[in-house]
């Protein structure tokens, strides 16, 4: 198992980031919200990981806090939500959000999530809600401060910012029709912004 990964930050292509640990890259998927709070590119990093092993594919996911990791891990031992959707729903809402929308029944926000409808909200609640009560309202908050992302280096790819971001919409899981029509609303108030940034905005707004 490998449980945290600590090197330089080489890579951003949301949601996945490449980390050099002497000389070795390691691909690792990461929740939006997880992502935003990293430095920046060159810049060294430690990770919470999970770590998933399948027979035609090795998968390593991300996090900033062991809270984060340990939501995750709640996620994905509910029926019917696997690594790829438990990501997507922590990409759309913080782990405190998430915990607070489940704690309080809020179906309206959680089936906003690409992948989540009215019968797999209802399951959240109905397996998730008490185990959430225990953890306390700040337990699942991450234990990193917030950056300012609108500084982040631009990631290693010859595409523009919106190809980025659109990407890693379609790779959360949103339609490429709503993705673009989100990013075109973001771009107009942060025209020079990151693909992070409009990641961020277009998540908002969905």
């Amino acid at each position: 198992m490998i449980g945290q990964i600590s090197g330089i930050l080489i890579a951003k292509q949301p949601p996945e980031v490449v980390i050099d640990v002497n000389g070795i890259g390691y691909e690792i998927q990461m929740p939006m919200t997880s992502l935003y709070e990293l430095p920046d590119v060159g810049e060294p990093v430690t990770l919470i990981t999970h770590f998933i092993v399948r027979e035609d594919a090795q998968l390593l996911y991300g996090f900033n806090s062991f809270a984060e990791r340990s939501l995750f891990r709640q996620l994905i031992k509910t029926q019917g939500i696997g690594p790829k959707l438990a990501i997507t729903m922590m990409s759309g809402l913080t782990a405190h959000q998430f915990v607070q929308a489940v704690v309080q029944e809020d179906f309206a926000r959680l089936t906003k999530i690409p992948g989540v409808g009215r019968k797999t909200a209802e399951r959240l609640v109905l397996e998730l809600a008490d185990k959430f009560k225990q953890w306390g309202s700040a337990t699942p908050a991450t234990d990193a401060a917030p950056i300012d992302t609108s500084g982040l280096q631009p990631t290693l790819t010859p595409h523009r910012p919106q190809d980025d971001a659109l990407d890693a919409l379609i790779a959360l899981g949103y339609k490429p029709a709503q993705a673009e029509k989100a990013i075109a609303a973001a771009l107009k108030t942060e025209p020079d912004a990151t693909s992070e940034v409009l990641i961020r905005f277009a998540l908002k707004s969905m």
